[in-house]
């Protein structure tokens, strides 16, 4: 039984680590960089160790501080949250070399689920079924309009190791092909020091769903359903909920399972989420993200489950607390994502808190490291908050979120709080009918600057 658990995080995702740690009576030790001495989560964690100076790659993804820290402090695991180096293979391998548990996947699956055209291989060869495109890299321009010309226009060229919408580049016609496949690859380069791209169909109106999957790391698996993650901007999610108001019971249990059986074949072994692009009914891969994910949380209002909990179960070797007949799921919840940032540009507001209230009442959950007169500085990522809410179904879990948005108090910054609050006044989303450029069109018409 795991004694004390470092979290290689900040924010709210690592007061979620901590939650967990301590109901499980576990020990936790927060790391934080100098910028975050006063953060909340070096507050409630039990021991703390600065890292380094408040730029990331100095502290948070300082991988010498991170296996120090851990080693200073005695800890006898590393939980990574999300972001930072959750993803890490580097820092897997090397935790794995100084005998550290690492709460999440094994440095070989992370490494093939982190080179694009390997996931999309790997899964294909899992029965996973994958959007139409290159095999493999395009290393130039003739090979890529070869391609384009044999699946079809419009296309979308990808950055192999991209992520965070950087590296995409849509050709609508071959007259667009050249622009774009040099414009994905200079931005490829300039972001991931790697300017390898592969091509997929463009899918005109599809939605983002994602299926979260278990494992154990000994062959056995289970699905929790999907989350509908389309109402995006700049292909960063803003809305999440689940299920998917698209989806059926039949076609969740078929591309559950579908996914299930795949990360079982391959001894998977904590928490994973498979992202398809939905349209007209067919699923296709487009990435596995081999960490926790921001959204959990709708995923475990819905199926009553504690998944931080589960993970460091089966960090520790124990077989999972449920199986797939235990999960039933439950009414209908949703997620929206609370920035710091000033609409309608959605520029980063780093400042002080003067006043933070959080809502409260049946359903509802609120994640956030806030509090008054808190600073949120200005190295990181400027969500600030999940407002979760779970209502017995889809229409009451709207009403809820529309009264605790009108609870939530935020004061000396800009947030994205009144942006929520429109959409919910739109019928697309009272109704459930919207695509992964819905969201795009509406800020057009709605947040012109």
């Amino acid at each position: 039984m795991f004694q004390k658990i470092l979290i290689a995080n900040r924010g709210e995702i690592a007061l979620r680590v901590i939650r967990a740690c301590r109901e499980m009576g576990i020990r936790s030790v927060a790391v934080h960089s100098t910028a975050d001495s006063d953060a909340m989560h070096v507050r409630m964690a039990d021991e703390s160790v600065c890292i380094g100076p408040p730029p990331g790659a100095q502290s948070y993804l300082s991988i010498p501080a991170i296996v120090s820290a851990c080693e200073i402090s005695g800890a006898d695991a590393i939980h990574p949250g999300y972001g930072f180096l959750s993803e890490n293979a580097n820092f897997v391998q090397v935790l794995e070399d100084h005998d550290i548990t690492f709460i999440g996947p094994t440095s070989d699956h992370i490494r093939i689920m982190g080179d694009k055209i390997t996931a999309k291989d790997t899964m294909k060869a899992l029965g996973v079924p994958c959007v139409p495109g290159s095999d493999g890299g395009v290393p130039d321009l003739a090979t890529a309009e070869k391609v384009a010309e044999q699946i079809g226009y419009p296309v979308i060229i990808k950055a192999t190791a991209g992520g965070g919408g950087r590296g995409m580049k849509v050709a609508r016609t071959a007259a667009e092909m050249t622009r774009a496949f040099q414009t994905a690859r200079a931005e490829a380069k300039g972001a991931f020091g790697n300017d390898e791209v592969y091509i997929e169909k463009y899918l005109e109106k599809p939605r983002h769903i994602e299926v979260q999957v278990f494992g154990d790391g000994k062959g056995n698996a289970v699905h929790l359903g999907e989350r509908d993650c389309s109402l995006q901007r700049r292909h960063q999610k803003v809305f999440e909920e689940a299920p998917g108001p698209a989806i059926d019971a039949e076609t969740r249990a078929r591309i559950g399972k579908v996914c299930a059986e795949a990360v079982a074949r391959i001894n998977y072994i904590g928490a994973g989420t498979i992202e398809f692009l939905y349209e007209n009914g067919e699923f296709f891969f487009i990435e596995m993200n081999t960490r926790l994910q921001v959204e959990h949380p709708v995923t475990e209002a819905i199926f009553g489950v504690d998944l931080v909990r589960e993970q460091i179960r089966v960090a520790e070797g124990l077989p999972m607390s449920f199986t797939q007949d235990d999960l039933v799921l439950n009414g209908h919840a949703i997620e929206v994502r609370i920035n710091a940032e000033k609409l309608p540009n959605f520029s980063p507001c780093p400042g002080r808190i003067t006043a933070f209230h959080a809502p409260g009442g049946l359903g509802v959950r609120m994640d956030s490291a806030l509090y008054d007169g808190y600073v949120i500085p200005p190295y990181y990522d400027s969500l600030i908050g999940k407002l979760i809410v779970h209502g017995r179904d889809r229409p009451e879990a709207l009403a809820r979120l529309a009264r605790a948005l009108g609870e939530l108090i935020v004061d000396g910054v800009d947030t994205t709080i009144p942006l929520f609050s429109a959409l919910l006044a739109e019928p697309e989303i009272q109704a459930g009918s919207y695509d992964i450029h819905w969201l795009e069109r509406w800020l057009e018409r709605n947040l012109a600057a």
